[in-house]
């Protein structure tokens, strides 16, 4: 019997399921011939009647992350965010501890040009940092617990999370991969923080990944901030607890992989020779589902050294070096992540025009 990953309940429903793909974090070598059982991983969601949390339904796979290189996009968030939280004084004593995201990316430096030193021994920190981690923890309940245990009694927790809402909203279902256990809405990170004696003070909103919700949390019970508030107002009014509302994004996932697919066939059909751009995790199922090869996509370019010379997941498309992309002179370059849109556009202007971005 399955159980919630958050509160330990039975009444899960599934709401979003893509069948068997291939692991969303282990990119082969460009030379090894796809294997018969490559796209064997079954890959669903949940959504938990009592908590409301999101998550991974089961995860067969062996946890392989490749480094990635931590987009523009995301350390430009991570200055804003910073500066929000300490125009509104949750920067709190000067000693901080951070759960980091194995997709990289740190915030320490800017806790650091602040003043704060990282706790050591274990020591309770006055601020505590997760940036995109906790999603990672199968077990949700002890995530919290350990995070509440981290912050010191009078400190704050800053807890980043892309949001459920959004992930709804924008028909993101290829947020769903293997390795990331929880998606969050608003409502059920307050029940999985009071479950571990926290609660919400604040909140914010980044545009990030189409909608990215920062909390600060502490000790106790405290009323949320009007910010906070207002996000989770704006969640009932979507209905996002609502397994029903949750399970658009099945309909969200056909459409989209019909429509890729249908786009590659006509673009080659007319002879345009179209690649890719980021070989990111989120693209994996997507580009399985749409039965992608090097016919539709010639190569999908990723600034990745740890990626380079492998291969999309259950494909036989290579990944390249940037430069070998703007080589090749391509017709389109479909980008498989949005928010590189400005910074790629920046760093290779001899694809201007080029580049395609669906959703």
């Amino acid at each position: 019997m399955r159980i919630c990953r958050g509160c330990g309940a039975t009444a899960l429903r599934t709401v979003l399921d893509l069948g068997r793909v291939p692991a969303a974090d282990y990119f082969p070598p460009a030379n090894e011939p796809v294997g018969p059982t490559e796209s064997a991983h079954p890959l669903a969601m949940a959504l938990c009647a009592e908590c409301a949390l999101a998550q991974l339904i089961d995860d067969d796979t062996v946890t392989q992350e490749p480094r990635g290189v931590e987009p523009q996009a995301l350390r430009d968030q991570a200055v804003d965010a910073v500066s929000r939280v300490a125009a509104v004084g949750c920067l709190r004593g000067d000693s901080v501890t951070e759960f980091g995201s194995p997709h990289g990316g740190t915030w320490l430096p800017l806790l650091r040009e602040r003043g704060y030193a990282e706790s050591q021994d274990g020591t309770p920190a006055a601020v505590v940092l997760d940036s995109f981690g906790i999603m990672h923890e199968p077990d949700q309940r002890a995530a919290f617990a350990a995070r509440a245990a981290a912050t010191a009694p009078d400190g704050v927790l800053l807890l980043q999370f892309h949001s459920l809402a959004a992930i709804v909203t924008h028909g993101q279902w290829n947020a769903l991969r293997h390795g990331h256990f929880a998606y969050y809405s608003l409502h059920a990170l307050t029940g999985l923080l009071a479950d571990a004696g926290m609660s919400v003070a604040t909140a914010w909103e980044f545009d990030l990944y189409g909608g990215t919700v920062l909390v600060a949390a502490v000790h106790g019970q405290v009323t949320p901030s009007a910010q906070a508030a207002d996000i989770l107002a704006a969640e009932a009014a979507l209905g996002i607890t609502d397994a029903g509302i949750v399970a658009g994004l099945q309909k969200s996932l056909d459409s989209q992989v019909h429509d890729l697919r249908e786009w590659l066939h006509k673009e080659t059909d007319d002879g345009r020779r179209v690649y890719g751009y980021s070989a990111a995790s989120r693209a994996v199922a997507l580009f399985s589902l749409a039965g992608v090869d090097r016919n539709l996509v010639t190569a999908v370019a990723d600034a990745s050294p740890a990626k380079q010379g492998r291969r999309m997941p259950g494909t036989d498309v290579p990944i390249i070096d940037p430069d070998e992309l703007i080589s090749a002179a391509p017709d389109l370059v479909l980008l498989t992540l949005p928010d590189l849109l400005p910074e790629v556009s920046r760093a290779m202007p001899q694809l201007d025009g080029r580049w395609v971005v669906r959703a």
